[in-house]
């Protein structure tokens, strides 16, 4: 017997449909995969999210996509039009990038109000959102305070990065983010997670949602695994 189900599994995954080269025709490859999956989401371009909503109706999958990404350097009253055009379009789910500049000039005031602006204007919505940290350019300090800013305007998760930075999820950053975060701010890990091992490495340390590019094979894997152990 394992200590998870297929489902616990699909439903820790966004599946991310984000690289800057993917068509049209490959978006839509990837929702059918996320559909066929039974995925938590897909995180979908900002373009794409109409179409996506539009796929996955009724499905059980959730759309999400990404502001200010990847560097976070929008002006808020930007980020919030991204924020409202999405879920106009469908989505229901905001991965939104801090402002990395701002966060490592330690300008605190406007790193919360910034978080906050997208957290209310989702809210409203009834729609989560999760803060991408970037966590190969902070220090933990940085990575400290973050976690009690999202905490203090109520964001849904924090994430480790975007999957484009210098690296992606590490362990020691999990924990970090973890053991700073209250308890109704969820953990996500993204950038690296390339097998089930891994993530159920993170999921051990707390994580709840991972983005990953490669959802197929992970639950592929897992669905072996799974048969092997019955």
């Amino acid at each position: 017997m394992t200590d998870f189900t297929y489902e616990q599994v699909a439903k820790m995954i966004d599946h991310s449909l984000l690289q800057p080269t993917l068509t049209d025709a490959e978006m839509e490859q990837g929702c059918a995969i996320a559909k066929a999956y039974q995925v938590a989401s897909v995180c979908i371009k900002p373009y794409g999210v109409k179409a996506a909503a539009s796929m996955l109706e009724g499905s059980g999958v959730a759309v999400g996509t990404v502001i200010g990404f990847p560097h976070g350097s929008h002006l808020t009253s930007v980020k919030v039009f991204e924020s409202e055009q999405a879920m106009n379009d469908g989505a229901v789910e905001l991965d939104m990038v801090v402002n990395i500049g701002k966060v490592l000039s330690k300008d605190w005031d406007y790193v919360r109000k910034d978080i906050a602006a997208v957290v209310e204007a989702a809210h409203q919505r009834r729609a989560i959102v999760k803060v991408i940290f970037e966590n190969c350019f902070l220090q933990n300090e940085h990575k400290e305070t973050l976690c009690k800013i999202c905490g203090d305007v109520g964001a849904d998760f924090v994430k480790t990065s975007t999957g484009y930075g210098d690296s992606g999820a590490l362990p020691e950053d999990l924990q970090l983010m973890r053991r700073c975060s209250p308890p109704h701010v969820q953990v996500k890990a993204a950038g690296g997670v390339r097998n089930l091992a891994r993530l159920l490495e993170f999921r051990n340390l707390g994580v709840t949602r991972i983005g990953a590019t490669v959802s197929k094979a992970i639950l592929d894997e897992c669905r072996d695994q799974i048969a092997r152990h019955k």
